[in-house]
C-alpha cells in the first residue's frame, strides 16, 4: 500500500484528489495538511511514501516546504500540484528536490500512475514538462550546485539518462536493457557524479539544460 500525504490550502482540492486516490486499491491517503507549516511538522513524523504538494499556500509556500525538508534530509518523494501559470515556481521546486509535477485538473489515470511511478523511485520531469518550462530551464541559471562542464557520458550512460528522463525506475530500466538492476544503479551513480548533481531529478534537469536528452 502506497501512503500519500496531501498538502494544499484549498479544502476542495484536497477532497478532489483524495476522492480520486480512494479509487486506487494500492494507494491510501494517510494525512492532509492545510499549509506549509503543518506540512513541515507532520511529514517527518508521518513518513508518507509520496507527498502531493501545492506551491502557493499562505504562511509557508510549497517551495519553502521543499527547501526546509530537503535541508533536513526529510523530504519524501514529492509531486508538485500546479496550475498553468506556475512554470517558474515549478522549475524552482524541481531544483529544490521535487520528483515532478501534475496539473490540478489531472485525470484519475495520470494521478494514480504518477503516484506509483514516484513511489517506485521514478520521476515525472520529462514526460510532463511543458514547452514554457523547458524554455525556463535554458533561461534560469542553476540554483543547485553542479559542474558547468560535466565529464562526457558514455553511450550507455546517455541511454540510461534518457530512460531516467522518461520517469523509469532502476528496475524498469534494467528490464528494458536486459541487465542487472545493480548495473543500472552503478551507471546512475556515475551519471550523477559526472553531471555534478546529487539526485536523479537534478540529473534530468541538467541534461535538459545541456541538450543531452
Amino acid at each position: 500500500m502506497i501512503s500519500v500525504c496531501l498538502v494544499d490550502d484549498q479544502n476542495l482540492v484536497r477532497q478532489g484528489v483524495r476522492s480520486l486516490l480512494d479509487l486506487a486499491e494500492d494507494i491510501r491517503v494517510v494525512a492532509e495538511c492545510a499549509d506549509g507549516v503543518q506540512a513541515v511538522q507532520d511529514i517527518p513524523r508521518i513518513k508518507p511514501d509520496v507527498v502531493l504538494l501545492d506551491l502557493r499556500m499562505p504562511n509557508m509556500s510549497g517551495l519553502e516546504v521543499l527547501q526546509a525538508l530537503s535541508a533536513r534530509n526529510e523530504l519524501p518523494p514529492t509531486i508538485i500540484l500546479t496550475t498553468f501559470d506556475d512554470d517558474q515556481l515549478v522549475l524552482q521546486g524541481l531544483k529544490a528536490g521535487a520528483r515532478g509535477y501534475l496539473l490540478k485538473d489531472v485525470s484519475l489515470e495520470q494521478l494514480v500512475e504518477a503516484v506509483r511511478t514516484v513511489a517506485g523511485g521514478g520521476s515525472l520531469v520529462a514526460p510532463m514538462v511543458t514547452q514554457r518550462l523547458l524554455a525556463g530551464v535554458g533561461r534560469i541559471h542553476n540554483q543547485f550546485t553542479s559542474l558547468e562542464q560535466p565529464d562526457p557520458l558514455t553511450e550507455r550512460e546517455t541511454e540510461i539518462l534518457r530512460l531516467l528522463s522518461g520517469g523509469y525506475s532502476n528496475k524498469e530500466i534494467a528490464n528494458s536493457l536486459k541487465v542487472a538492476e545493480g548495473t543500472v544503479k552503478n551507471h546512475v551513480s556515475n551519471i550523477l557524479s559526472k553531471l555534478g548533481v546529487r539526485d536523479r531529478t537534478r540529473a534530468v534537469l541538467k541534461a535538459l539544460e545541456l541538450g543531452i536528452v
